[in-house]
């Protein structure tokens, strides 16, 4: 579990653990659940390509993450446009 040590991991670690409270009380139930997907996404490909066996297969989950982080900008932006993100957050 060296991907624990990887300062790129606990930084999306962290930022999952935030977006996740932010959308905790949001009513749009389809775009919560697209929202932490996006993010449990980022910090968990990271994780799974570096316990696989070759730098090919870690890379090709980095990009899978690189990704998800477009995804998660993107939903994010939609949330914050449709003011179900407090306007402290914007």
């Amino acid at each position: 579990m060296h991907y624990r040590k990887l300062d790129v991991w606990q930084r999306s670690y962290q930022l999952t653990l935030k977006v996740c409270k932010l959308i905790k009380s949001c009513k749009d139930y389809e775009l919560k659940d697209q929202i932490s997907r996006s993010a449990v996404s980022i910090p968990s490909n990271i994780a799974e390509g570096a316990e696989r066996q070759t730098a090919k297969d870690n890379v090709r989950f980095l990009y899978f993450a690189k990704g998800s982080c477009g995804e998660l900008v993107t939903q994010l932006m939609l949330a914050r446009d449709l003011d179900y993100i407090p306007e402290a957050i914007k």
